[in-house]
């Protein structure tokens, strides 16, 4: 009877270990790990040191990419083509790259996603055609998370309210909840940004870069 009991006292034990695990398992799961967290803070705050103009529609631009992509961008690969030429001859005739802009911007928490500064680019006499082969096959393999955005949106509002982003978070809630009603579109870059930085980039999977 004592041995009995031993075994029926283990045995009830290992249920309510297995439960907490279980448990445990559950939680690590749906909540999204400090290391992914503190990436996206990484690389918003990369951003907001580099272009200090940033609007809450620019904030917005950058985590759209993140999770997206850049299929909006692209109807066709002959109109992808002849955007990028018309795009480099305006800048072959503007002023060369500022030495603080660097060829390659991180985009997305995992680094799979980056911005290729269209100016270095060109100044390193790169080939353009991989760039562009890069830039339409990221449209077509890269797969749009609207999830993730939504993710990103979020945790941007609570990098806000920690005081870690310079923007309101009354402010961003309302702003990324009205683009959410509108399905999440692309945006265009803010005026303010756009005159003080000129960006030409496009977004390609850094994976699929062959000159690195």
């Amino acid at each position: 009877m004592k041995n009995r009991s031993i075994r029926s006292h283990g045995s009830a034990t290992q249920r309510w270990l297995v439960a907490f695990a279980l448990i445990g398992l559950f939680f690590s799961a749906t909540q999204p790990s400090a290391g992914q967290e503190g990436d996206l803070e990484q690389v918003l705050q990369f951003h907001l040191d580099r272009y200090p103009k940033m609007q809450p529609d620019d904030l917005y631009k950058l985590l759209h990419q993140a999770a997206m992509g850049s299929e909006h961008a692209i109807p066709n690969r002959e109109a992808a083509s002849q955007w990028m030429d018309r795009e480099l001859a305006m800048l072959q005739r503007s002023s060369a790259a500022s030495p603080d802009e660097s060829l390659y911007e991180s985009l997305s928490p995992d680094g799979r996603l980056v911005r290729v500064n269209l100016r270095p680019h060109l100044q390193s006499g790169r080939e353009t055609d991989l760039l562009l082969d890069a830039f339409v096959r990221t449209a077509e393999e890269f797969s749009a998370d609207p999830l993730a955005l939504e993710s990103y949106c979020e945790r941007a509002v609570e990098l806000a309210r920690e005081n870690l982003l310079p923007f309101s978070p009354a402010e961003l809630e309302a702003h990324f909840a009205a683009l959410k009603r509108k399905g999440y579109p692309a945006v265009h870059h803010s005026k303010s940004y756009a005159n003080a930085y000129r960006p030409a980039y496009r977004v390609v999977l850094r994976d699929l870069l062959t000159e690195k």
